[in-house]
């Protein structure tokens, strides 16, 4: 993840009264990356779904969009000028990260990285997160990206992975209702070690507990970390995103850990990994972990940095002085001929013929894994490998677990969408393809040409498959074995994350802007705007 990765006014008197919002959940609430579904698939069972959307004009020398020239569109919020994170809907809040671009708060005008709570109703900022750079630079925490992380949300607490290589335990109140602790000193942490400390308002962000990945575990994350924990029980679950260096060849830290438990009420540290990947990371760790339950016992899924796909027990066992979560399985993902050529010599990484690592969620579907494996988006196209992979088996599973392979994708760091009402997968590549095959057979029923590079995922509502790629254009195709488009906008800007629905709005996000969409939608317009 290089440079392009890419390359508040004052408040309205209602926010700034601090009066805490009300929160009720919904069962069709989206609380985390694959909202209800600890197995990930990008799916939602709502109805009515807007078959088309136009996302409007910007108004004259301005980055707001006029909403009297859009159709579906309930409101829009501006986001930073690089957000690739994927926006979570729980209790009337929407959380989204971004950077700090287009400030909204006056105190912070330089580059960090922020998280926004906003009204679901109607886009208005309630509280924002603000997580200065690191002193150490681009190689752990690359200028202008912004907050990478979806949050994770388990009643009022908020669980994001930090550009500073963090895990921060947060109120999904924001400070509203008081500084609840036991982490009490925000003022100090929005401008960085060493800094004058600023006061804490009642829309900053409330941090209940920290866990520093790179202080507590010595980790090196490459360029950027990213990770969209998932909770199971007492237990949240983390890649640690430790990588190479600068030279990508060496890892400053081989023997840390890639994944790890954490309790998520204190954050102390429950357990490591015993898969060994550090001495054999390719490049970086960007994955997001998954749950399936096989045999009536529950397994985390992770993407390795070295091309290996874990399978991992949510029971920590201690050995010695360390707690694990132990390694019940393991598949090589990335086939011989992508290693060596036809004369047997290896193939160099980063080569587009060459080995991949997983940094796609792995996706548990009806008793199966799904996952394909990808580069970091810089490296540019090459060949890649979709998955079916049978989670019943312990030990190496390379030469016994596949249930079915496709070798017709490209490199992708996108997760799998997958249709219930008719079986459908869908995943799109890097290079820009949607394909969609059978998820019991791995049949290829159609590729769609986006003829633009993809970073975010399908996903599937309504009959329909909604996707965005790097040129804006947002395109609606029907859910079946036969390609159909149904419509082609265009978002003005690069669309990188995936569209979710919560509650019969859709929110697409764009690098500088967030939409809810709905049929028949009609304009709210916010509260407050930067």
């Amino acid at each position: 993840m290089k440079s392009s990765l890419r390359s508040l006014l004052p408040l309205s008197g209602a926010l700034l009264c601090g009066a805490v919002v009300t929160v009720t959940a919904s069962a069709q609430d989206w609380p985390q990356w694959g909202g209800n579904d600890a197995g990930r698939n990008m799916y939602s069972p709502a109805k009515g779904l807007p078959s088309a959307i136009q996302p409007g004009k910007f108004k004259p020398n301005s980055e707001e969009i006029d909403l009297t020239t859009t159709k579906n569109v309930k409101w829009i919020a501006k986001l930073g000028s690089q957000s690739y994170g994927n926006p979570v809907v729980t209790k009337g809040v929407l959380l989204v990260g971004t950077n700090n671009a287009s400030p909204r708060d006056p105190r912070f005008k330089d580059d960090k990285s922020v998280l926004y709570a906003l009204r679901e109703s109607d886009g208005s900022l309630l509280w924002q997160l603000t997580v200065p750079k690191l002193a150490s630079g681009k190689v752990n925490d690359w200028e202008y990206l912004g907050l990478l992380s979806s949050p994770c949300v388990e009643g009022d607490r908020v669980y994001v992975v930090t550009s500073r290589c963090e895990v921060l335990c947060l109120d999904l109140h924001g400070q509203a209702n008081g500084n609840q602790g036991p982490f009490t000193d925000e003022g100090q942490y929005m401008v960085g070690p060493g800094k004058p400390k600023v006061e804490v308002l009642p829309t900053d962000a409330d941090i209940l507990w920290k866990y520093d990945m790179m202080d507590e575990l010595g980790v090196f994350p490459h360029n950027a970390s990213n990770c969209s924990v998932i909770i199971d029980g007492d237990s949240i679950f983390v890649c640690t995103s430790n990588g190479q260096d600068w030279t990508h060849v060496n890892i400053p830290s081989p023997q840390s850990p890639s994944f790890i438990a954490l309790n998520k009420n204190t954050g102390e540290l429950l357990g490591e990994d015993n898969a060994g990947v550090g001495p054999k990371i390719l490049h970086g760790q960007w994955t997001s972990p998954s749950i399936g339950e096989v045999k009536g016992k529950k397994q985390v899924y992770f993407g390795g940095g070295d091309g290996v796909l874990y399978a991992l027990d949510t029971k920590p066992v201690k050995e010695g002085d360390t707690n694990y979560i132990k390694k019940i399985w393991w598949f090589d993902c990335v086939p011989p001929e992508y290693k060596k050529d036809k004369n047997g010599k290896a193939i160099k990484y980063p080569a587009a013929e060459g080995p991949s690592e997983v940094n796609a969620t792995p996706v548990f579907y009806k008793g199966k894994v799904y996952v394909p494996v990808g580069q970091d988006p810089e490296h540019g196209e090459g060949v890649g490998r979709l998955l079916c992979i049978d989670p019943t088996k312990e030990g190496d599973v390379t030469a016994t677990a596949l249930v079915w392979d496709y070798k017709g994708i490209k490199r992708s760091i996108s997760t799998v969408s997958i249709d219930p009402n008719n079986g459908l997968l869908y995943v799109a590549d890097f290079s820009g393809f949607v394909h969609c095959l059978d998820a019991e057979t791995g049949k290829l029923h159609w590729v769609h040409d986006m003829q633009a590079h993809m970073w975010g995922s399908t996903f599937v509502a309504d009959g329909k498959v909604y996707v965005g790629d790097e040129d804006g254009d947002f395109v609606v195709l029907a859910s079946g074995k036969e390609k159909k488009i149904i419509s082609e906008s265009n978002f003005g800007a690069p669309i990188l994350s995936t569209p979710i629905v919560a509650n019969g709005v859709m929110y697409v996000a764009s690098q500088t802007h967030l939409f809810a969409v709905g049929e028949g939608a009609k304009p709210v317009e916010a509260a407050a705007k930067p």
